[in-house]
């Protein structure tokens, strides 16, 4: 999708959280005339404001998940899956404020370094978020169909190894981000894009690799499984508890309805004229960003175990802060009595 800005180079959305980036698939030199905002002013600030509110929230709600988890609640195979998936959010979130700047300055000035580390950080957290939902998914099919075995083999340990391979796989698969981002300098301004001039093929495959491998394989396990589990829970009389299966069916449900459009409108790139599909990707990318600040929503809404967490953690800090003022003030009534 060619975008006007101050760069003799083919303009594209095709890389997630990064607003201007480049698909140069033939290493061809395109004139391209200046343009200092998204597509008008008001909207650019419109996309600045609400990437801004997504970095906050997600900062702070993937940040209260991870101490919640990590620090209040005892160790179990549920707060294992919270956990990695509130650290992979938590760090997409926190990396997020440069593509923020990136898009309101219309130049990359952060360096070759982190033009590559933040795509980088971002595919590796789409990649860990659905591979861990597959892990999570199988885990309860596991332990619906074979409830005898998984009571003695589930374990903590055992889920543990599986983010661990999760992360594995998603950094393994996040590698073309560090190989083809590169960044443009030209007429006093810098562009972090992807660079495929070298390789002209190299775009269709990682957009069509990428959609297989991060959404259409994992959502089509994920699927089989949650058919499994329905099916057998209908036809048992077996009673569990509904909570952590609507929690994490939220969270699957939430993951494909914001990474849907995204996949989308990459492939719709491919095939068609990139100009018309820059709002279309613009959308497609803010509401896969959207996807890193609504887990945490899901868990306090969804979860009574990081519900109750929660207002007891906020409670104990306003007792603390009370019971310390009330403290400060009796000693000082002391001094002067």
């Amino acid at each position: 999708m060619d975008i006007e800005l101050d760069f003799n180079t083919e303009i594209d959305y095709s890389d997630y959280g990064n607003y201007s980036t480049d698909n140069s698939t033939a290493g061809e030199e395109h004139s391209i005339r200046s343009q200092s905002t998204c597509f008008t002013e008001a909207a650019c600030i419109t996309l600045v404001v609400i990437n801004g509110v997504i970095f906050v929230f997600g900062v702070l709600g993937n940040g209260l998940v991870i101490w919640i988890a990590g620090l209040k609640m005892k160790k179990t195979i549920n707060t294992t899956w919270y956990l990695s998936l509130a650290v992979s959010d938590f760090l997409v979130c926190a990396i997020h404020p440069f593509n923020i700047a990136h898009l309101a300055l219309q130049d990359w000035v952060f360096g070759l370094f982190l033009c590559k580390f933040t795509s980088f950080m971002m595919f590796v957290n789409m990649f860990s978020s659905i591979f861990l939902l597959l892990f999570i998914s199988v885990d309860r099919c596991v332990a619906v169909v074979f409830a005898v075995w998984a009571q003695n083999h589930r374990t903590v340990r055992t889920a543990s190894v599986a983010v661990l391979l999760a992360w594995l796989l998603s950094v393994v698969l996040s590698i073309p981000s560090i190989i083809f981002r590169d960044v443009k300098h030209h007429m006093g301004k810098s562009l972090c894009f992807n660079n495929y001039g070298a390789d002209p093929h190299s775009h269709a495959a990682i957009a069509v690799s990428r959609f297989v491998s991060g959404f259409v394989v994992p959502f089509a396990v994920i699927i089989v499984c949650y058919s499994v589990i329905t099916l057998r829970l209908m036809g048992s009389q077996i009673k569990r508890s509904s909570k952590p299966l609507k929690v994490m069916t939220a969270l699957i449900v939430t993951f494909f309805i914001c990474w849907l459009p995204y996949h989308v409108f990459i492939l719709l790139e491919l095939h068609h004229d990139k100009q018309h599909l820059v709002h279309g990707l613009q959308f497609g990318t803010l509401l896969a960003l959207a996807n890193s600040c609504l887990n945490p929503v899901l868990y306090v809404f969804m979860g009574n175990d990081f519900r109750r967490k929660f207002k007891s953690s906020l409670l104990s800090k306003m007792e603390n802060a009370m019971g310390e003022d009330a403290r400060s003030t009796s000693i000082k009534a002391s001094i002067h009595i």
